[in-house]
């Protein structure tokens, strides 16, 4: 997730997975990147793909419009050895991504579409390095595209297809429809169906399977202020007892390491900033008070947040409830799209401005 997924929260959950099981099962996937930026080498975009020397697979995730740019900066994964996993994403639903055409609204274009995930897999051609790719239900509940999309990705060579199970135009509101995972994984034969959407909890993801069928589970706003959300789900999938969720005084050393590993990424000043979203979200339910709440929203040092999450009574319990969903989830609203989008789903011209240079959504 942009913002979110960047080196020091992969390492924080996985040290958080293998606390609990003893083992890393989970593949943890960078925040998006642009194949433009990425092929042009970009200063920030490059600072964002970097990996600990302890994450194995490393796995990338890639925002393309462009054959072409797909195929460069795949084959730049392969020849610098930049990542052992690519992961295509086509499931923003943000308007200055879709209404120029990228992110939720590209599998619309069928042909571009597989064209842009022919490319990145035949920039892997030879190599042990898989090509995923993500995308939504649709644009809106007058075009679902997934059904297509999957198709055209298995028969492209995509090593499996993942599904967030809402249109673009419900953004992150309402309900993820399930049965379209079910659909899709009836649809898609040969090559595993992941599930996204409404996973909170260990339980959630248990259920997802057994309704739909699906093969495994992609996490994505349930980790928000839940980096344990993975041990979880490791000790769910492994047959052990799923732990019992932190309580406060937990919570506090792992926003303390959180806010290390940032520091380590980004150096003080902007990984307090960034740190201060988190401790938004780490909060959620508990009890805190208004002045302290404040005072960690305009954090700046880790000496201060240290001095703040003392002042928290350590010994409260993880909230009833605690485990909904964190962050804006926004409203349903029209699709910006391009003029004329959606009056061709086979034109495979390039969106001209959707390439953007900056990664990260």
């Amino acid at each position: 997730m942009a913002g979110v997924t960047n080196v020091a929260f992969r390492t924080l959950c996985r040290e958080l997975e293998l606390a609990t099981s003893g083992t890393v099962s989970g593949l943890y996937v960078c925040e998006m990147v642009t194949a433009r930026a990425l092929a042009e080498r970009h200063p920030t975009t490059l600072h964002m793909t970097a990996f600990s020397p302890e994450e194995s697979p490393r796995s990338l995730q890639l925002y393309s419009v462009d054959p072409e740019t797909t195929y460069r900066a795949a084959k730049m994964v392969v020849d610098e050895n930049l990542a052992d996993h690519i992961d295509m994403n086509f499931g923003c639903p943000v308007p200055k991504v879709t209404r120029n055409g990228g992110g939720a609204a590209l599998p619309y274009k069928r042909r571009l579409f597989g064209q842009i995930v022919k490319a990145a897999v035949a920039a892997t051609e030879n190599t042990e390095i898989p090509v995923t790719v993500k995308f939504r239900v649709g644009i809106d509940d007058d075009h679902h595209t997934h059904l297509d999309a999957g198709a055209i990705a298995e028969a492209e060579g995509a090593a499996a297809v993942a599904l967030h199970a809402r249109t673009a135009s419900q953004r992150y509101s309402g309900t993820a429809d399930w049965s379209q995972i079910a659909a899709l994984k009836n649809h898609v034969t040969t090559i595993p169906v992941l599930g996204n959407g409404d996973i909170f909890d260990a339980t959630d993801a248990v259920a997802m399977m057994e309704q739909t069928g699906c093969d495994g589970v992609v996490i994505g706003r349930g980790c928000l202020g839940r980096p344990w959300l993975f041990a979880e789900l490791s000790a769910v999938f492994n047959g052990q007892t799923i732990p019992e969720p932190p309580n406060l005084g937990q919570v506090t050393d792992i926003m303390r390491r959180h806010a290390e590993l940032l520091v380590d990424h980004f150096g003080e000043d902007k990984a307090l900033r960034d740190m201060r979203k988190h401790i938004a979200w780490y909060l959620h339910g508990f009890p805190a008070g208004g002045d302290v709440r404040r005072a960690l929203a305009l954090v700046r040092t880790r000496a201060e947040l240290d001095t703040l999450l003392n002042q928290l009574d350590q010994t409260a319990p993880f909230p009833d409830g605690g485990n909904g969903p964190r962050g804006r989830q926004g409203s349903p609203a029209k699709v910006s799209l391009p003029d004329g989008w959606l009056n061709d789903p086979d034109d495979c011209t390039v969106p001209s401005a959707a390439d953007v240079m900056h990664s990260g959504g």
